[in-house]
């Protein structure tokens, strides 16, 4: 199986501290994995600081 994270980075919070916000994108959902069970068709969307949908992840079959 595959982990997959998309994140556009044309979203303003992402042009304005690239870094910052995927650092603070990575810890919000590496604390929140354990909610899933991380099996093969899990997803979820991702959210910038301002909440708007900027991604998702998603597991897959390899």
């Amino acid at each position: 199986m595959k982990f997959l994270l998309e994140v556009t980075m044309d979203d303003d919070a992402l042009v304005k501290d690239p870094a910052g916000e995927l650092g603070r994108i990575l810890r919000y959902w590496g604390g929140n994995l354990h909610h899933y069970a991380l099996t093969s068709g899990d997803e979820a969307a991702v959210y910038d600081s301002e909440y708007r949908e900027v991604g998702q992840w998603r597991v897959v079959a390899s």
